[in-house]
């Protein structure tokens, strides 16, 4: 089991004006503790969902004692808990929290007086590579696509426990796939490059043994990226979906030639047309990740559908709109998260806008771990009108993705519809597409509603490379 631990205090030195350890030493320690911790964190994979209660249960009593004590903005709303009785039912009696609560409230939220929300952010803003805060934090910034950024902070054992979490999901794939995990090399993953986004770092903190990934920056220009691709040749090819999605065009055009015997996607939503041009083109198995700034972290598997979540580490509910829970099989407006593993920086009930289904029945692969299926889109990507309906991004994502020519696009709200760029590598029909976006408005309730599409060479990209396919007016707009 987990222990519970806090870990020992290593940036007390600095207090004392004794020297700081250097990061190298810092990242062997780590290193060391992440081979100490994968047997146990791959074994869990095959838990029993007894097995797996009882973990989360005392894992629930003990990080809300822990947060009762060390954060006063939890100690308020936590005033009332008996903390050594909780179960998981009673948690549905407490506030949920939310990014803006976190980030309001971020001095009285982290249980290390040190981590002041000014500390964190000036760590930030000069990483340009992997680096530890007081010797032994991490500090990431979310990639913001919902158009909320959020800090979050790890302790030296949350940081390796987080991300043997995710690690192991793509290693069973990648054994199942290949017969030995470590034949997964050479790998490429095209992803965000600085070290602030947790993707990065994770590269950083835990490079594979033997070397073998190229991490190549999803803000290049894909002509460089495919260059880079032809001479590496990939076994396992990793990147963002609309990244991967894009790269499957250049192969199908004969401008890639790579034969991946794996593919895997995360960070953005897997759609229908996605997996099938990975199929189509290459006919390699897909492996989709799901992971989170947060530390919630999953994957799918060879044997069943949909992706496992770590819920040997989180507490999770799928929940509507209202707050309600929504039972398996239909589709929740977002998922309310407790982190039994984060002690330096605790969530409980915290709001993650991710649209998923809690699927029903047990997986062919033998896990208990919750299982979703793969998640179609975010809250936030829905489009509300002044006067008017709330548009769910299906009603664009249908048409756009039922055209073969389209490679990505965009969906820009206006005060009367949407204006979308597209990427296609022929000539495209602009004005049909936009026709059958007005209708399909329309039938949305959108009284005299307006589209236009243009096609451009390319999409602008956050700066961590990652593709915001649905941007919203702002709120007083």
């Amino acid at each position: 089991m987990l222990s519970r631990k806090l870990p020992a205090c290593r940036h007390w030195v600095i207090w004392c004006g004794a020297p700081v350890a250097d990061y190298e030493t810092l990242r062997q320690r780590h290193v060391a503790r992440f081979g100490e911790l994968m047997p146990d964190f791959f074994a869990r994979l095959t838990w029993t969902s007894e097995r797996l209660r009882d973990e989360r249960r005392v894992g629930l009593r003990a990080i809300l004692a822990h947060a009762k004590v060390r954060s006063p903005w939890h100690g308020r709303r936590l005033a009332g808990v008996d903390v050594e009785r909780v179960e998981e039912v009673d948690l549905r009696s407490l506030p949920t929290m939310t990014k803006d609560d976190l980030m309001a409230h971020f001095d009285e939220i982290v249980t290390d007086p040190h981590l002041t929300r000014d500390v964190v952010e000036a760590h930030l803003a000069g990483l340009t590579a992997d680096a530890y805060l007081l010797d032994e934090y991490h500090a990431c910034a979310s990639g913001g696509s919902s158009g909320r950024r959020g800090t979050f902070v790890y302790d030296f054992e949350g940081w390796v426990v987080t991300f043997v979490s995710s690690l192991r999901f793509n290693l069973r794939m990648a054994a199942d796939v290949m017969g030995d995990a470590s034949r997964v090399t050479p790998m490429a993953m095209i992803m965000a490059d600085k070290a602030s986004h947790m993707t990065s770092a994770f590269a950083q903190t835990f490079p594979p043994p033997d070397g073998g990934i190229e991490r190549l920056p999803a803000t290049l220009p894909l002509e460089r990226i495919v260059a880079r691709l032809n001479a590496i040749q990939p076994a396992y090819l990793m990147g963002y979906s609309s990244m991967i999605h894009q790269l499957a065009h250049e192969a199908s055009a004969g401008r890639l030639r790579i034969a991946p015997r794996l593919v895997g996607v995360g960070s953005e939503p897997v759609l229908p047309e996605m997996r099938e041009a990975v199929t189509r083109t290459w006919g390699a198995p897909l492996f989709n990740g799901f992971g989170s700034t947060e530390g919630l972290m999953g994957g799918s598997c060879s044997a069943g559908q949909g992706i496992h979540l770590s819920d040997d580490l989180f507490v999770i509910e799928a929940v509507d709109a209202r707050g309600t829970p929504v039972p398996p099989g239909e589709r929740a407006a977002k998922i309310l998260l407790t982190s039994l593993v984060n002690r330096t920086q605790p969530l409980v009930r915290y709001e993650l806008s991710d649209e998923v289904t809690v699927l029903e029945g047990s997986c062919p692969c033998g896990s208990s771990l919750l299982r979703i299926g793969d998640i179609q889109g975010r809250l936030d990507d829905c489009f509300t009108y002044r006067g008017g309906p709330t548009v769910h991004p299906l009603t664009f994502r249908s048409p756009l993705g039922r055209d073969r020519h389209v490679v990505e696009y965009q969906v820009r709200q206006t005060a009367r519809g949407a204006h979308v760029l597209v990427v296609a590598q022929v000539a495209v029909d602009t004005e049909r597409l936009a026709a059958t976006l007005r209708s399909a408005l329309a039938e949305q309730g959108l009284a005299d509603a307006e589209a236009t599409v243009t096609r451009v060479d390319a999409l602008d990209r956050q700066a961590t490379g990652k593709l915001r396919r649905f941007v919203p007016l702002p709120p007083s707009s």
